[in-house]
């Protein structure tokens, strides 16, 4: 029975030779594997980020395990090469959607095809069923940029527009238009260097940190500092910032604003002090300012009273279209994140739970975390256990919530293959959670009134 081979946790059969199609259509290139006896079902995936210049490879599944148990589950597995790197959401919703088109004519209809996808690949996945909704069964988009191209972009400027006013207000670092986007970043570089150097400098990091919520857990091989540990949750966040966000802020933004042609993003109105009221930092900020005897409220008057920045209303539009998302969902979802996820913050997951939520279509979408530090660094037994979720709430018509429970989805993952339940080559037990994140600091939902 089909239900059965989708739902069961046993581990899979021996993995029958697939039939691999590889080659490319266009500038893109291709991966498709079909085992010897397909059920009808495909797993679509999409990337994550590429950067611009970077290799162009196409990938079928989220690694060799993922793929292995696809396989050895009957599953067809297939994604595409994006014809373009960085921002890339463009192309990556037409060449996903002729691979889809070559998948049917070359093989075969699927009875059920599942988007699914990991960072940029999550919001390729939500923009796929929003644009096409008529092409997909289900979708499952992996720490994915689900508060949308605007209001991700936003956060990037709002972050480098407080660290420029706070700490290097005379500097020649470029928020946006970026003429040197390499030496921007070893810019922005060398003047984070000097301000963590300092008591100071590192509680104004940890304001900047804050705006944005960044988790204050960095390395997912050690434990989450202590919630009062706000000297070690400042740490992981000037880690997440100076190894990670910052390359997005102050370099590859250029990459964007050549594609929007011009800067998509904006900070007029922005009440910095309203943003960290909000923030599950404001304690730690605090708490830091005063022992570095510094006053907060001047730093935040300073902000307010900066040179705000100013979207081109073309190249805004340009992002609104890749991609805002606007929550009408007709299909089942199912999201899974990192509660530790410093690239793309949890409070992803409650802006797109808001516009789905205002969209009316709250029953078809469900989320669940795993509490672990790290970008998309989920274990394959995880990734597993959300698999057959979904594979059940397709094959019953309804979610089980029961299914959903970190308890029940803990059990499914370790019920995996030992060798599933690893991380950076080290046993990793399953770790699902409870977990509500906050607020998206400045969401930009389908609709929302644009600059210009």
């Amino acid at each position: 029975m089909l239900t059965a081979a989708c739902s069961s946790t046993s581990q899979p059969n021996p993995p029958p030779n697939p039939r691999t199609l590889t080659g490319s259509i266009g500038a893109a290139a291709y991966r498709i594997e079909v085992p010897s006896e397909w059920n009808g079902t495909l797993f679509l995936y999409s990337h994550g980020y590429v950067a611009p210049g970077g290799d162009r490879v196409a990938v079928a599944a989220p690694g060799v395990d993922a793929t292995a148990w696809l396989l050895g589950h009957h599953f067809a597995i297939a994604g595409s090469s994006y014809s373009s790197t960085g921002w890339a959401l463009e192309d990556a919703f037409t060449d996903q959607i002729a691979l889809l088109d070559y998948f049917d004519k070359h093989v075969g209809k699927p009875a059920r095809v599942i988007a699914w996808g990991h960072s940029l690949g999550g919001i390729v996945t939500a923009g796929l069923i929003q644009q096409y909704p008529d092409r997909f069964t289900a979708a499952m988009p992996m720490c994915g940029v689900l508060a949308g191209g605007i209001a991700t972009w936003n956060a990037e400027l709002d972050a480098a527009y407080a660290f420029r006013t706070l700490l290097a207000p005379t500097s020649n670092l470029q928020l946006v238009h970026i003429t040197d986007p390499a030496a921007n970043l070893q810019l922005a570089l060398d003047l984070f260097t000097q301000a963590e150097a300092t008591q100071a400098g590192r509680a104004r990091i940890a304001l900047v940190a804050a705006l944005i919520d960044l988790p204050g857990w960095f390395d997912p091989r050690l434990p989450e500092p202590a919630a009062g540990d706000y000297v070690a949750q400042a740490a992981a966040q000037a880690s997440w910032e100076s190894r990670v966000d910052f390359t997005f802020a102050f370099r590859y933004r250029a990459e964007l604003e050549e594609r929007a042609g011009g800067n998509p993003s904006w900070n007029t109105g922005v009440d910095y002090a309203q943003l960290l009221s909000i923030s599950p930092d404001r304690e730690e900020v605090s708490a830091l300012y005063s022992a570095a005897g510094l006053d907060l409220q001047s730093d935040l008057r300073t902000l307010d009273g900066g040179v705000r920045v100013k979207a081109d209303p073309a190249a805004a539009r340009y992002l609104d279209r890749y991609v805002s998302l606007d929550g009408s969902l007709n299909i089942p979802v199912l999201t899974l994140h990192t509660t530790g996820d410093g690239l793309v913050i949890p409070p992803n997951e409650s802006a797109y739970a808001d516009a789905v939520g205002a969209a009316g279509k709250g029953g078809m979408l469900r989320q669940v975390f795993v509490h672990r530090a790290g970008h998309c660094t989920f274990t394959p037994a995880e990734t597993i256990a959300a698999v057959q979720v979904m594979l059940m709430r397709l094959d019953t018509g309804r979610w089980d919530d029961g299914a959903l429970k970190p308890a029940s989805l803990n059990e499914s993952a370790r019920a995996q293959d030992e060798s599933l339940n690893a991380f950076f080559g080290a046993a990793t037990p399953p770790a699902f959670i409870d977990f509500s994140p906050a607020p998206y600091p400045r969401p930009f939902a389908k609709g929302s009134a644009l600059p210009g």
